[in-house]
């Protein structure tokens, strides 16, 4: 009598929209001749044949069910194209080209599509078995915070242990032979076992599905995500799922997309099986392999003797609704398993937020490299910690790169000869690769001091850029003497006697030709060494600058993308700290010991004498607190002066926080404008004040936030009448 399973959780780097390709990874199509590939789309031919590949690599192992990550076929990151019939009908294309696949028999898999039932939009999972659908199952609960919106193009399935007949498109039915199948909340029984299933979000409610299937017997749990990299969020991911099979027994697989899906997101697979509390099988989080397979052999015996002493849970077992159920004439174990070995209990390797950023926007950027069919980067490096950190991600990507290739990894291998123009080229030192993926540039104006400079060139030869250097001194003394040959007056610098609007006015004007220089040299430089294509300009202003809105509208933070734009000053600095140590870059030790500055106002004897913290009128930590009690906590002023208050009671007094927070807030209002062209930026943290699609706040406030800023100088008022004492009672 059989007991033991195999079961595979699949990671894919799938890319929005991208049927044919996402078709390709389900599969895993080596090098399938395009017409072959359009004939299977077409007519679901079953061309895969012989192919290794996802879905083949799990059967291989050993699996009897398949789990993929959220919105597979169509790719996650289609937003408002879901709205399209097209995208509904290329995934039904792609989901016949499964069914017709001899690589999808003998085999129970789920994937993930949009599915329209009765005129409304749900997100589903689609499982089938040999050619036959078994279940359509919808989302249950809808991400719709943060970065999630999908309320917007997805109805939830609201009637719980309830199905009904769904009619399959004809296309289906030719290759089904079915007519209707059961659309709803409904679990599979197969011979040995029942199977139940989560999408992504339905994990993270505060009753989750599981709890009542988990009473109802079922003893596998799949959940299907599209969940993204954030800082120091893998903790949670695991957590839930250990907690949920601690309380309630049974194997839980979780798969998730990985790779940059087209947007500022970067989903970072962690494709995980647990059992009775304990992790089984671990993926990996961050990879450039773009098909990872994980399979775990469990003993639904152990789920069941689990559960027997368990006497709280089966009284709450007894009394459970059940749920409808799909019978299935299959089992996911074998009559003789008596000497599989069964998987060992694993512990969860977590890296370090330092590591997390050394290998999360690497791997982000190389897929906007390789998808944008560009030749490399192009980066603006001053000298300081910010451009110095965007560089050691190429670097990091790079060694990335030089390590997948050394194992194996053929579609890699294939992208960076197709990027740098060489078929026989082979990567192997990471340094070579920079220096043909990675063009650096110095842009030295009369108030850049030589100690930037030799900073810049130091790290260029150490990471193996390309690097040149250039004075933009000529063409800022071009645009400014046009501005005085119309209206015949000079600015000048404040040091040189001008005003604050001449003074400001000068430093924008060199940051902003900083802009268009390296737009001119990421288009023609490689042009000018005689080699094919363009560069990507990439960016360097970290989130806590973006949160002030410390840079220039249209300057050098305007970039094509940006991969440390949600990543702190504290962060950045502790990640190139951990470049200098594992990456052997000692001059980043000079770097990350220099004033951060913009270099824009004029040397005092050669010496900067300008730097960014006198500037903003704050530190970057305290940035970080303002921006995490801005958009995490949601405090506007007056909350964020209360909070602040308590925190900070030990070294400021009141009044001195009170104006703080109005310091902040009215230079936030002030700049609030620039985030609305604020250049796609990798998302690794949660305050990120990104307008486009994370934080969606005004562009247009009232600085002066009088009735606020009244009500914290009122509280003032009564702290210090009180005299010094606790001020634990502020409310």
């Amino acid at each position: 009598m059989g007991r033991k399973v195999t079961v595979a959780a699949c990671a894919l780097n799938q890319w929005a929209l991208d049927f044919q390709g996402n078709l390709q990874r389900i599969l895993k199509m080596l090098r399938a001749p395009p017409d072959c590939l359009v004939r299977t789309l077409e007519v679901g031919q079953g061309c895969c044949r012989d192919r290794d590949g996802g879905i083949e690599i799990a059967k291989r192992k050993g699996a009897r069910y398949r789990l993929g990550p959220e919105l597979e076929i169509c790719g996650y990151g289609c937003w408002d194209h879901y709205y399209e019939s097209d995208t509904l009908l290329h995934s039904l294309q792609v989901l016949a080209a499964l069914l017709e696949s001899p690589v999808t028999q003998d085999i129970i898999c789920d994937v993930g599509m949009p599915v329209l039932h009765r005129n409304v939009r749900y997100n589903c999972r689609v499982i089938f078995l040999n050619r036959r659908i078994l279940l359509i199952r919808p989302k249950m609960a809808l991400a719709n915070e943060g970065n999630y919106r999908e309320l917007r193009w997805f109805t939830l399935w609201s009637r719980s242990r309830q199905t009904e007949e769904y009619f399959l498109p004809r296309m289906i039915q030719d290759v089904t032979k079915q007519e209707t199948v059961p659309f709803g909340d409904a679990v599979l029984a197969t011979r040995d076992t029942c199977i139940g299933s989560e999408i992504c979000e339905e994990l993270w409610t505060p009753h989750s599905p599981h709890v009542d299937m988990g009473l109802d017997g079922v003893e596998i749990f799949t959940n299907a995500s599209g969940s993204h990299h954030v800082l120091r969020k893998a903790h949670a991911r695991v957590d839930l799922v250990t907690m949920a099979t601690t309380k309630n027994g049974g194997i839980y697989l979780l798969a998730n997309q990985k790779g940059c899906d087209g947007d500022r997101l970067y989903y970072d697979g962690c494709a995980l099986i647990a059992m009775n509390g304990h992790i089984f099988a671990q993926g990996s989080q961050f990879s450039l392999d773009d098909v990872e397979v994980l399979t775990a052999t469990l003993d639904l015996e152990d789920v069941r003797s689990y559960r027997a002493e368990i006497s709280s849970r089966n009284l709450a077992a007894s009394r459970v609704s059940p749920y409808p159920r799909v019978k299935v004439d299959f089992a996911l174990s074998c009559r003789e398993d008596l000497l599989e070995p069964p998987s060992e209990p694993v512990e969860w390797m977590y890296h370090s937020p330092a590591e997390e950023i050394s290998l999360g926007p690497a791997c982000w950027l190389w897929d906007f490299l390789r998808r944008s069919r560009q030749a490399g980067f192009f980066l603006p490096l001053s000298g300081g910690v910010d451009s110095a950190a965007t560089a050691c991600l190429v670097y990091s990507m790079c060694r990335q790169v030089c390590e997948a290739v050394r194992n194996g990894n053929q579609e890699v291998l294939a992208d960076v000869r197709a990027i740098v123009d060489q078929l026989s080229y082979t990567p192997q030192d990471p340094r070579d690769l920079c220096g043909r993926l990675l063009t650096t540039c110095y842009m030295a104006s009369e108030n850049s001091s030589q100690e930037t400079c030799d900073r810049a060139k130091e790290l260029a030869q150490q990471i193996g850029s390309h690097h040149i250097g250039l004075n933009i001194d000529p063409a800022v003394t071009a645009v400014v003497g046009i501005f005085s040959l119309v209206t015949g007056k000079r600015p000048l610098f404040a040091a040189h006697g001008g005003s604050s609007r001449e003074n400001l006015a000068l430093q924008n004007v060199q940051a902003r030709l900083r802009m268009v220089l390296a737009y001119l040299f990421a288009q023609l430089s490689l042009w000018a060494r005689g080699a094919r294509g363009g560069l990507l300009v990439l960016g360097s202003a970290n989130v806590d600058e973006s949160l002030l809105g410390y840079l220039t509208k249209y300057d050098c933070s305007s970039a094509d993308i940006n991969p440390i734009g949600g990543i702190s000053k504290t962060d950045l600095k502790a990640f190139v700290h951990f470049c200098m140590e594992h990456f052997q870059l000692p001059a980043l030790q000079r770097i990350l010991a220099a004033p951060a500055t913009a270099e824009l106002e004029p040397l005092t004897d050669g010496q900067v004498s300008q730097t960014d913290e006198e500037d903003m009128g704050m530190t970057y930590a305290e940035l970080s607190v303002y921006g995490r009690l801005r958009k995490i906590a949601k405090a506007g002023p007056y909350s964020m002066f209360c909070k602040l208050v308590n925190m900070w009671k030990d070294v400021c007094s009141p009044r001195q926080v009170a104006d703080k927070v109005r310091q902040f807030f009215s230079k936030y209002a002030m700049n609030r404008h620039k985030m609305t062209t604020l250049t796609p930026a990798y998302h690794a943290e949660s305050y990120s004040p990104d307008d486009n699609r994370f934080d969606l706040r005004p562009f247009l406030y009232n600085s002066s936030w009088p009735w606020q800023f009244r009500c914290i100088e009122d509280q003032v008022h009564q702290l210090e009448s009180r005299g010094p004492q606790d001020l634990d009672g502020v409310d």
